[in-house]
């Protein structure tokens, strides 16, 4: 399938490792140019040489940390600067974290809030206007199942993603008459290194191998495994390209079946 974004310019937050890696890298092997970032500037700089030697686009990369409004709207400059505009937003972070009700105080929350919803918030402000005036974007949000069918002990994270859900829905009715559309994506599992440390940790602690630990990891799963980065960012790259023409305001989980609601 040609998905109509050869030469698009895509900014993908929080991509030099895990599902934004994914993302940008699949997106530059569609033809799209891409713009990274993330905190740590050496993981970030081999991750943008790997996604150019791999796919042969521009990739261009700054080191931004998401929680912080002023790296946001120096990316978002740099990023317009370097490439003339900005066709493509996946906005990503990282989860905060874990831990129960009475565990957290109003920092807590508030740290929460301004890592995972304000942060997107920011992205999206930053490239709504240009996407509006040239009448055509696609922004991407990924969150989490847990806006489906929320973790007791992710309550930060919880309410967080559900605000950005919220968000999203809301902006796709104004944005639709000028052909940017707004999609929210939730993973569920997906065999980053994020959940490989899990798996590890749940293996020393049971005292198990790290495979058992991982199929225990994955049994709620009605696929019986955990999904592949590649997977995740096929449908990120579907709704970020000319073929998703039709489709806004949606929130769809890739989890192997792992939601059981309906919607």
């Amino acid at each position: 399938m040609d998905y109509g974004i050869e030469g698009r310019v895509a900014l993908v937050a929080a991509s030099s490792k895990g599902l934004g890696k994914a993302c940008a890298m699949s997106l530059a092997h569609e033809g799209a140019n891409v713009a990274l970032c993330a905190r740590n500037d050496d993981e970030l700089q081999k991750a943008a040489q790997e996604i150019k030697s791999a796919t042969g686009t521009e990739v261009w990369a700054q080191t931004a940390d998401m929680s912080r409004p002023d790296d946001i709207e120096s990316l978002i400059g740099a990023a317009r600067e370097h490439f003339g505009r900005i066709d493509i937003l996946v906005t990503n972070a990282g989860g905060p974290p874990p831990g129960q009700f009475m565990d957290f105080a109003d920092d807590d929350w508030l740290a929460a809030l301004n890592l995972n919803l304000l942060s997107t918030i920011r992205l999206i402000r930053g490239v709504m206007p240009q996407m509006q005036a040239q009448q055509w974007g696609r922004i991407v949000n990924i969150t989490s199942v847990t806006v489906k069918q929320p973790f007791e002990a992710l309550l930060l994270s919880n309410v967080a993603r559900a605000g950005v859900v919220t968000l999203s829905k809301t902006l796709s009715n104004q944005l639709a008459k000028d052909n940017v559309l707004i999609n929210t994506v939730c993973p569920g599992i997906i065999l980053t290194d994020r959940v490989r440390q899990v798996t590890h940790n749940m293996a020393e602690t049971q005292g198990i191998s790290e495979d058992e630990a991982l199929q225990a990891y994955v049994s709620p799963i009605p696929m019986g495994r955990a999904g592949q980065p590649a997977e995740f960012a096929d449908l990120v790259v579907f709704l970020s390209s000319e073929r998703c023409s039709y489709i806004t305001g949606t929130v769809t989980q890739i989890d192997g079946g792992f939601v059981k609601g309906y919607y």
